[in-house]
């Protein structure tokens, strides 16, 4: 099996019996190589917008901070969090 680095291949080999007994194989063999790459996962093309009501729930929940600007940066935060949630319910 291929590893990142000669490190984790030696500290792998020392461990081999254990992973091979987890495994259900007899033995294993590690060495420095080209690891299996995963594709990427596709980002999400559509564009989630908070609804008004969602809106005025984060304007209430940042209500309480004094200084504008980050109070106007946690109600946008917010709000697209409350939106991104209901997507995510929706799966």
């Amino acid at each position: 099996m291929a590893t990142a680095d000669s490190i984790w291949a030696f500290e792998l080999t020392q461990r081999g019996r254990e992973i091979a007994g987890r495994l259900a194989v007899t033995a294993l063999r590690f060495a420095p190589g080209p690891l299996p790459t995963q594709a990427p996962a596709e980002p999400s093309r559509e564009v989630v917008r908070p609804r008004p009501e969602e809106i005025r729930a984060a304007a209430e929940l940042a209500a309480p901070i004094a200084d504008e600007n980050l109070r106007e940066s946690v109600e946008k935060a917010v709000a697209f969090s409350l939106a991104r949630a209901r997507e995510d319910r929706l799966v």
